[in-house]
């Protein structure tokens, strides 16, 4: 059986004063997206790039793999 490849980026959000990123493992980008889109519904999500293309595409399902750091809105 093949498996299905996915890819791995990080995601920043922006939510109020806070800016995080977030490690997300998807058959997508828009699949990215929309899974921290889901679990951030009132943050504005994007894919931070350049994404490294040595490490973007791995195996194994669709997951968030890691958390970011809240950090002040930069002015």
């Amino acid at each position: 059986m093949m498996q299905r490849q996915t890819v791995r980026v990080s995601v920043e959000v922006r939510s109020g004063a806070a800016r995080f990123r977030i490690g997300v493992q998807a058959h997508s980008l828009r699949e990215a997206l929309s899974v921290v889109g889901g679990k951030y519904p009132h943050g504005v999500v994007r894919v931070v790039f350049p994404a490294e293309p040595a490490g973007i595409f791995v195996g194994g399902p669709a997951r968030m793999v890691g958390s970011g750091r809240a950090s002040p809105k930069a002015a």
